[in-house]
């Protein structure tokens, strides 16, 4: 059987070559603070720039922070305070904002972000709809996006405040998740693994699942009905289901199936377009 695996990306916490299951926990806990969030941008400033110059050019910044050090006495020459310096001065020369100026402009593109329309969304569209009120509860909801063919469901979700893990078998379709998240300022919020979901196991409690009409294909009937089974189990009372369907031609899974495999959870059906319908399967307490 195969594995799920993380995709190289410019987050290796949260991707690598292993089993799924092998993973520590992601650090996904709870939203990072905004101050954090501003530390951690500054950091990967200072950090790519460090990168894109000469080993020559770097070492005379080196040379600026000594002289610099040196003309303050009171202050001891170690290497940690070394390099406190050399991250000043080059957060100076690339004029990178303060605090407060950074957060008033994250405040606004936060705001901008939490609008379905930015990412391809209606409001009116289920997905949407029921994503922003999962998100009114409390931030930090863990929800799953299987068989993710773009990146517009899991980048709402984590501007939302929720915990998002993307799965799709394709690993350029993750990498674009990924790159999309972190370049949007939200890749502390995503993970990315390749794989199918007869893959993968359940690491969280989960509150959402969104499937594409892809996450099921090539599985066998065994198959799916173990990886809805687990999808099932992880979800916590009162958790969403939101499978988009293909009203006519092929589809893996039927609306007439998804009914079966939903038995005793609350359901309902919403055309979405002429082809496609979202199913909703609510759980409810005590369900399975």
């Amino acid at each position: 059987p195969g594995v799920i695996r993380d995709v190289p990306s410019p987050l290796p916490a949260r991707v690598g070559r292993v089993t799924f299951r092998a993973l520590e926990p992601p650090p996904m806990h709870a939203p990072r603070s905004l101050k954090h969030e501003y530390e951690l941008y500054v950091e990967r400033e200072i950090e790519e720039y460090k990168d894109s110059i000469p080993r020559a050019a770097l070492l005379a910044i080196g040379d600026e922070a000594v002289a610099t050090l040196r003309r303050q006495a009171q202050t001891t020459l170690t290497e940690m305070v070394l390099w406190e310096e050399v991250d000043r001065l080059i957060a100076a020369r690339l004029r990178l904002p303060a605090y407060p100026t950074w957060r008033r402009r994250r405040l606004k593109l936060l705001a901008a972000m939490r609008q379905p329309e930015r990412w391809g969304l209606t409001a009116s569209n289920p997905i949407a709809r029921e994503l922003r009120e999962l998100s009114e509860g409390s931030e930090g909801e863990h929800v799953l996006v299987a068989g993710a063919t773009d990146e517009s469901t899991a980048m709402y979700s984590a501007a939302l405040g929720c915990s998002v893990t993307a799965i799709a078998p394709e690993e350029d379709a993750v990498e674009r998740v990924m790159s999309a998240a972190l370049a949007a300022g939200l890749g502390t919020r995503v993970r990315g693994c390749v794989g199918g979901l007869e893959e993968w196991a359940p690491d969280v409690a989960l509150r959402a699942v969104v499937c594409t009409p892809e996450a099921f294909s090539g599985l066998t009937p065994d198959a799916r009905d173990q990886a809805i089974s687990a999808l099932q189990s992880a979800t916590l009372d009162g958790g969403v289901h939101l499978v988009q369907t293909i009203v006519a031609g092929t589809a893996a899974l039927t609306l007439d199936e998804l009914r079966a495999r939903y038995a005793g959870w609350r359901v309902s059906v919403e055309r979405t377009s002429a082809e496609a319908a979202t199913f909703l399967a609510r759980k409810a307490p005590g369900g399975h």
